[in-house]
């Protein structure tokens, strides 16, 4: 069973993802990393993000070994390191570079300590609309900028980064344009994606939410 999961930025999509694959025993693939992986490896040495030539070298040179040792670093989750994956992400030959690592993955998907896994659950952003317009079930999961920003800034409080909520409501809003506007794969829901706002919802009732429809998907 493969089941994708896209939207913006905090809009919940890793916490849903990673609950899901956890319930239904799913490989869990957050694609999103791949992204950060290759931004992060172009600031730390030194390289603009936005080039794009240097942006494909980087990507066509990422192994998986390479990316978890990249998301130690304590810049891979923070703003610098989100940023940095939008405007990657923006370019199309990054975008073409990463896809295969991607859509190979659900031909043979595995657990982090590699055994077999029955599917995947992606999380993304053009998880259902390109790497895989072929899944069982897809989500889109959206929620308010304001929202997403308060969650983001919870999140950067724990980890005891210094910023403000506004910037990281601009950052956010920021990344939502070069996402939705990018030529290549911009963010959108696939047209047979089930729509699910999280804006008032707790984690609880969105897992609850998206168990009903796989659990139906199932059934039939």
């Amino acid at each position: 069973m493969i089941i994708t999961i896209d939207g913006p930025a905090a809009a919940g999509k890793g916490t849903l993802s990673s609950a899901l694959a956890e319930r239904y025993h799913l490989a869990y693939f957050d694609t999103g990393m791949l992204y950060r992986a290759v931004g992060l490896e172009m600031v730390l040495s030194g390289q603009n993000p936005e080039d794009e030539n240097l942006a494909e070298k980087a990507a066509k040179e990422l192994t998986f070994s390479k990316m978890m040792q990249l998301s130690q670093h304590p810049d891979f989750r923070s703003q610098v390191g989100g940023t940095a994956a939008s405007k990657v992400s923006a370019l199309p030959k990054v975008r073409r570079a990463l896809l295969k690592m991607q859509q190979d993955f659900s031909l043979n998907p595995v657990f982090a300590d590699g055994t077999p896994a029955n599917g995947v659950v992606y999380d993304g952003r053009d998880t259902g609309t390109v790497v895989c317009p072929h899944a069982d079930i897809k989500f889109f999961v959206v929620a308010s900028p304001e929202v997403r920003a308060k969650r983001r800034f919870a999140e950067f409080t724990a980890k005891g980064i210094d910023t403000t909520f506004e910037q990281v409501l601009a950052d956010l809003t920021a990344r939502d344009k070069r996402d939705s506007e990018r030529s290549t794969a911009p963010l959108k829901p696939a047209p047979d994606a089930v729509l699910l706002d999280t804006s008032k919802m707790t984690i609880q009732e969105e897992i609850d939410f998206a168990v009903k429809i796989i659990d139906k998907y199932l059934e039939a």
